[in-house]
């Protein structure tokens, strides 16, 4: 490495985030982008290990110490060309990705992990801002169709992995817009939809087609392979009295329905989010932005650890207390907590021990007039039936990380394009 003292002599500096009472106001991208010079220091803090682990951490195995090395000499065009090889959406991953390859970094055994994600969106930003990433087709077509149904990470990483190997591929979407989950699932505060469509209109001018509000039923005939992708959207609920009661949603309704006909505001409501993950989270900033009067976020298992717990050592993924963006601006966290009834405006809650078990006369009530259940997903919303085709992503290992879709959809691009040259 060119620095084989950066991470001695440097401290771990990751992007800035705006102050929360001005980005509460808005849905502007919550944090900034580090300055090129700084994005060079934190690339120095690469160790060169013998064994780079935090490879072995990314499903997608990036060349995370190639370009960081790159970085730190200042070869911007090199590292962007190194990161494309293995990532189509490097810009969505260095914003929302939880870091799988920080948490097996080698230098995070004793010290402040690399800040590998936030290099890696600092190159693909700054390859942008200097036209690096320009659209570039194919120049041989085999004259196989590939459709691929869902735009998701999973399917956009299977088409743009099929037509850079020649094939003519066709995207089939059910929404109005391009990007699954990414789009819909996703607020702006974290991930600026300006983003998806800079990508998506480059891939258009490579020669994937993308056809929305589509019916799936309609769009497997014709093609000499078929990609499913369409994520495991059913999300699970909470079975319990009360539960038929207006002001109840699913989080992801709640989500999609900003901005439209259907908004369902938080503003000036008392709102509870019921589920203490990553989409949990997400509806917190959102009912802050939209005027919520106060929020509380509701986990039924106990409060997470600060630090690496024992039995999940390094480089494994530690479930450790995460505080986001939305929950600095804003919310009263209660772990160990079971909803058991919805009666009117309220909630009825016991806690709970660390075996998920009743701790007798630890009943409570929480007022509330906006209830959101963001309790994750369990399958597939539809399953094919046909023999022959290719499933990928979340429809296939259920509900996962983007990282992991993108993996997926590369996987299984490359099992397609060996079936149709053998044929």
């Amino acid at each position: 490495m060119g620095n084989p003292k950066g991470f001695l002599n440097l401290r771990r500096k990751t992007c800035d985030y705006r102050p929360v009472c001005e980005r509460v106001k808005d849905y502007k991208e919550v944090f900034t982008l580090r300055h090129d010079r700084d994005s060079e220091d934190q690339a120095s803090r690469c160790m060169d290990c013998g064994t780079p682990f935090c490879n072995n951490g990314c499903p997608l195995g990036n060349y995370i110490p190639e370009w960081n090395d790159l970085v730190y000499n200042r070869q911007w065009k090199r590292a962007i060309e190194l990161l494309e090889a293995t990532n189509i959406l490097p810009e969505v991953t260095g914003r929302v990705c939880p870091a799988l390859c920080e948490c097996a970094c080698v230098l995070g055994i004793n010290d402040d992990p690399v800040t590998i994600k936030d290099n890696e969106l600092a190159i693909v930003e700054h390859a942008f801002k200097k036209g690096w990433i320009k659209p570039n087709p194919p120049k041989i077509r085999t004259g196989k169709k590939v459709a691929v149904i869902g735009s998701g990470p999973a399917g956009l990483s299977a088409a743009v992995n099929l037509n850079r190997m020649g094939h003519i591929v066709t995207v089939f979407e059910r929404e109005e817009k391009i990007g699954g989950l990414m789009r819909y699932g996703i607020p702006d505060f974290k991930l600026d939809k300006k983003i998806l469509d800079r990508r998506i209109k480059i891939w258009e001018e490579e020669g994937i087609k993308f056809k929305i509000n589509s019916d799936i039923k309609k769009n497997s005939d014709g093609f000499d392979a078929t990609v499913w992708a369409c994520g495991a959207r059913t999300p699970r609920d909470l079975k319990i009295p009360g539960r038929e009661l207006n002001g109840i949603h699913f989080a992801m309704d709640y989500l999609v329905s900003v901005g439209t006909d259907r908004d369902l505001s938080a503003k000036g409501k008392r709102v509870v989010v019921i589920g203490g993950g990553d989409t949990g989270s997400d509806c917190v900033g959102m009912a802050n932005r939209q005027g919520a009067s106060c929020v509380i976020q509701l986990e039924l298992l106990p409060k997470p650890s600060e630090d690496r717990p024992k039995h999940q050592p390094w480089p494994q993924y530690p479930f450790i207390l995460k505080i986001s963006s939305s929950h600095e601006e804003g919310c009263e966290r209660k772990w160990s907590v079971l909803t058991k009834e919805f009666t009117g405006k309220r909630l009825q809650c016991i806690r709970v021990n660390n075996n998920l078990k009743e701790i007798p006369g630890s009943e409570f009530e929480i007022e509330a007039d906006l209830v959101i259940l963001a309790l994750g997903f369990l399958r597939p919303e539809k399953v094919p039936a046909k023999k022959g085709l290719f499933i990928a992503g979340d429809m296939r290992r259920g509900p996962s990380l983007i990282v992991w879709a993108l993996a997926e959809g590369k996987k299984i691009a490359e099992e397609i394009n060996e079936s149709l040259i053998s044929t």
